[in-house]
């Protein structure tokens, strides 16, 4: 066991200790044509095990950086290993910004977008979306490469791993611009419930934290352009933080991005926790189910009416909003999604109970699971929330006749 990794927070210990670490793409190419099974290990921020197999995991760690950036066509063009942290710096100093960031840097830009991986904002679609462009090695070592428009490519941006080895992503730039955020005390619920669009579209990007006690919110974090102005004392009468606050009880929050409305660039105030600083909690689980927008009120009043059933294994919970988009496995493919993570405290018995309440909370929203956190839907009843995974099957059995890239979790899950 202590020779086989590990994923980020410990409960997943993968199948096999056989780590391949190519440093070029032909390199990886080779170690496909050796593989009878193969799965890309990412940064390990999946709470499951999307990422096992019981053959060879490949980590692209040495595949990194930036290849390209396409001035006229405002795209950038990186390597299949780089993470937002070795990506965003870079790609500031050229001028530029990606619209949209999840709460972490460390992780991998293509495994976030395999997995439908989201930032927020009621304009703001996924990370999948940015991408314009993607370079596959399939399972018999051949290089294929798919642009937006393309036949088949809204099937291969978020692809749980399963069509083949993304060796380089050419990901949509906006000019880089600055962002001021400011954090908001204590929104009573029924305040929420009653302006739920206006209080998640009041700013670029809004994030709402609750420990799901009592009838309010704890924390809502805005995140606006800089070129609305200063900001507000209140938010619907929340009161602004008179000094900056982490998302956790008891956490410092010198360890998150900065706040009290003080100006900066996209990538230092977009996510929750800058570059090489400690994420979340660390010793944590974690969880994420998605419904359509038009019921995100409905779902609140579903799961406040068993707070107190799961708020005990909770260190915290976070609601965000995501714009649709058209890919086919996306968490918010066809429709504007809400999204409710939960981050759990280690005890896997207790979260899974947990979990499981909050999903009988929300069956009647139908709600999809992110892909890559914990979860104990059927795998029938995740398959019938994608209309296009037929379509995705189809695709996967064409790139990936052997069942290659495959593992027992992807398997049961998408093609069961």
């Amino acid at each position: 066991m202590a020779d086989r990794p590990q994923n980020w927070a410990g409960n997943i210990v993968f199948s096999t200790g056989h780590v391949e670490r190519p440093a070029s793409v032909e390199e990886l190419q080779d170690v496909l044509h050796r593989a009878d099974k193969a799965r890309v290990l990412g940064s390990g921020h999946s709470f499951n095990p999307i990422a096992d197999t019981d053959g060879v995991l490949i980590s692209l760690a040495a595949l990194t950086g930036i290849r390209k950036i396409d001035h006229a066509a405002r795209t950038v063009t990186i390597e299949g290993g780089t993470t937002y942290a070795q990506l965003l710096p870079a790609l500031h100093a050229a001028g530029y910004a990606l619209e949209n960031l999840a709460s972490l840097p460390h992780i991998t830009v293509a495994g976030a977008v395999s997995t439908a991986t989201h930032g927020s904002g009621n304009g703001n679609s996924n990370l999948a979306a940015a991408v314009a462009g993607l370079e596959l090695v399939t399972a018999n070592g051949e290089i294929i490469r798919r642009q937006r428009g393309d036949a088949d490519f809204d099937g291969m941006a978020v692809s749980l791993g399963a069509l083949g080895v993304v060796s380089a992503l050419t990901l949509d730039v906006v000019p880089a611009f600055d962002i001021r955020q400011t954090v908001y005390l204590d929104l009573p619920l029924e305040t929420l419930l009653a302006n739920f669009d206006a209080v998640t579209g009041a700013a670029y990007s809004v994030s709402l934290f609750t420990r799901w006690q009592g009838d309010h919110i704890d924390q809502v974090w805005v995140k606006a352009l800089a070129t609305a102005g200063e900001p507000s004392e209140t938010l619907f009468g929340a009161p602004a933080a008179d000094a900056p606050r982490h998302p956790l009880p008891g956490m410092d929050p010198g360890n998150c991005t900065p706040q009290m409305g003080v100006a900066g660039p996209w990538h230092e105030r977009l996510l929750h926790f800058p570059i090489g600083f400690l994420a979340s909690a660390g010793a944590e689980l974690q969880s994420e189910h998605f419904v359509s927008r038009t019921v995100a009120t409905q779902a609140i009043q579903a799961l406040r009416a068993v707070q107190a059933r799961f708020a005990p294994a909770l260190f915290a919970s976070e609601i965000r909003t995501i714009a649709s988009d058209t890919l086919w496995l996306s968490t918010a493919q066809g429709q504007d999604a809400v999204g409710f993570h939960f981050t759990w405290k280690p005890e896997w018995e207790r979260t899974l109970d947990a979990v499981r309440c909050v999903e009988e909370a929300l069956a009647p929203f139908a709600p999809r699971p992110h892909w890559a956190k914990v979860f104990t839907l059927p795998a029938d009843m995740v398959r019938a929330r994608y209309p296009r995974l037929p379509d995705f099957v189809a695709l996967a059995n064409r790139l990936d006749p052997g069942g290659k890239f495959r593992n027992r979790f992807v398997d049961d899950l998408l093609f069961g």
